[in-house]
């Protein structure tokens, strides 16, 4: 960068800094509320467990020795109830036990599975709600997996957690936590144009050079003081 770059943009930072903060304090006022509503704690809740499943013992095929046809059962299984408490009959299933007590508006499933373990995530903006519904899930998901799952012969399989779930307070989406940042940061970039801008086409002269560079012979300088 040039010696007549760097005086420009000094310059243009001297005169014109409340044109470049002018967008970023408009845009700080109107987000400060998001800012503060992040910073006194999340509006969500959230709650997670693995589990472990399997057919009952007495549907499971008489095995010598090999069990692998047990684990891979196992895993089907997991497999089966991870797409099924996400689905609208798991839900219907809460809204019947829980009944007006706990409103499921507002409820957030999500499922994975690995290694013939299932995880299952779900988030709530309330906290004792949330640990009615967990506990209601659980229930659910021991007690009629076999109303939804014919081939395990009408015989619920066996469900047993691996964590005990805990409620925690969620943290705000990666968006919604940077959004603020980003947007006041969009009005710097902004506010860095305009004054850009001002200063390119600023018909007023301010500097001897200004003046060198029309052409003009400066014989003297008054003062400020």
């Amino acid at each position: 960068m040039e010696y007549t770059e760097i005086r420009f943009l000094t310059r243009l930072l001297r005169r014109r800094w409340w044109l470049i903060l002018l967008p970023a304090l408009i845009v700080g006022a109107l987000v400060a509320p998001q800012l503060l509503s992040r910073s006194s704690g999340g509006s969500s809740y959230s709650v997670s467990f693995r589990y472990s499943a399997a057919q009952s013992s007495s549907n499971l095929p008489q095995r010598d020795g090999d069990f692998q046809d047990v684990w891979l059962a196992s895993e089907f299984t997991v497999n089966a109830f991870t797409e099924w408490i996400k689905s609208s009959s798991f839900r219907a299933e809460l809204a019947a036990k829980l009944g007006d007590e706990v409103s499921l508006e507002g409820l957030g499933i999500a499922t994975d599975r690995a290694r013939s373990v299932g995880l299952v995530q779900m988030t709530h903006p309330n906290a004792q709600a949330l640990e009615k519904i967990v506990a209601v899930a659980i229930d659910v998901l021991r007690t009629r997996n076999a109303a939804y799952f014919p081939h395990l012969g009408e015989q619920n399989a066996e469900v047993r957690l691996l964590d005990e779930p805990q409620v925690t307070p969620a943290p705000p989406p990666l968006a919604n936590r940077f959004g603020p940042l980003l947007q006041i940061g969009a009005a710097l970039l902004l506010g860095l144009v305009i004054a850009f801008l001002a200063e390119v086409f600023d018909p007023l002269l301010h500097q001897r050079d200004e003046l060198e560079r029309l052409g003009w012979r400066v014989l003297a300088i008054i003062p400020k003081e």
